[in-house]
C-alpha cells in the first residue's frame, strides 16, 4: 500500500475519534450532541436516584433514529426520560431488552418516554434486533458512539448503560450493565411520581 493511501486510510479512522473528543460534534447519521456530562457522580439515595440538588442538565441530545425519523431528547423536557445505550453485538442488551420492553409498558402513562442510543453498530443488524426483540420506542443512530462519549466519565464506554433524566432534563440516575424489571421499575416510577417544576 502507498504511502499517501496509508494517510488516507490513517485520516479516515482518525477523523470519527477527533470528533467524538470535542465540546460537541455530530456523526454520519446526523447525531448532535452539544457539551459533556462530566460531573463526579453523587451518590445515589436509597431508591437508586440522585438527591435534585444533586442532578446536573444532561448536554442536548438529537439525532435520526434507525428508521430515519428525527429524535430530539431535549423536546422531551416535562417527561421522565429513559436514555439506554446498546448495540445488537451485546449479549447483556439482548437480555435486558425484554425487561426494557416491559417497564416502557407500565410506565408510558404516567409520563415516561424511553429513548435507545444505538452505539458502534451496524444500522440493518440494529434494525433487525428492534424487530425481533419487539421494541417499541425510538432509538437514536449513533454508530461512532458520540453520546456515549459525552457520558466518559459516568458510564462505561460499552454498552449496556441506562441513564434516568428527570422532567427537568437532569440526569437522576445511572444504572451500568443490563437491567432487569425489579432493577429499573422503581426508580423510573419514583421519577415519574415527582412533580414537574
Amino acid at each position: 500500500m502507498t504511502r499517501l493511501r496509508l494517510r488516507a486510510l490513517a485520516l479516515a479512522l482518525a477523523a470519527p475519534l477527533a470528533l467524538a473528543a470535542c465540546g460537541g460534534g455530530v456523526d454520519q447519521a446526523g447525531t448532535t450532541v452539544v457539551g459533556d456530562y462530566d460531573q463526579d457522580r453523587p451518590p445515589a439515595g436509597d431508591d437508586g436516584l440522585f438527591a435534585v440538588e444533586d442532578r446536573e442538565p444532561a448536554p442536548a441530545i438529537r439525532g435520526e433514529a434507525l428508521d430515519g425519523t428525527p429524535v430530539d431528547v431535549t423536546a422531551l423536557r416535562g417527561k421522565v426520560v429513559v436514555l439506554n445505550f446498546w448495540a445488537d453485538w451485546c449479549g447483556p442488551c439482548r437480555a435486558e431488552a425484554p425487561f426494557l420492553n416491559e417497564v416502557y409498558a407500565q410506565t408510558r402513562a404516567s409520563g415516561v418516554e424511553f429513548v435507545g442510543i444505538n452505539v458502534k453498530d451496524d444500522r440493518g443488524a440494529a434494525l433487525r434486533f428492534e424487530e425481533r426483540m419487539g421494541v417499541a420506542y425510538p432509538s437514536i443512530y449513533d454508530q461512532p458512539a458520540i453520546t456515549l462519549t459525552r457520558f466518559r466519565s459516568v458510564v462505561p464506554q460499552t454498552p449496556p448503560s441506562t441513564l434516568l433524566l428527570d422532567r427537568q432534563g437532569r440526569v437522576a440516575g445511572i444504572l451500568n450493565g443490563g437491567q432487569t424489571v425489579s432493577d429499573l421499575l422503581p426508580p423510573v416510577q419514583a421519577l415519574a411520581a415527582e412533580a414537574a417544576e
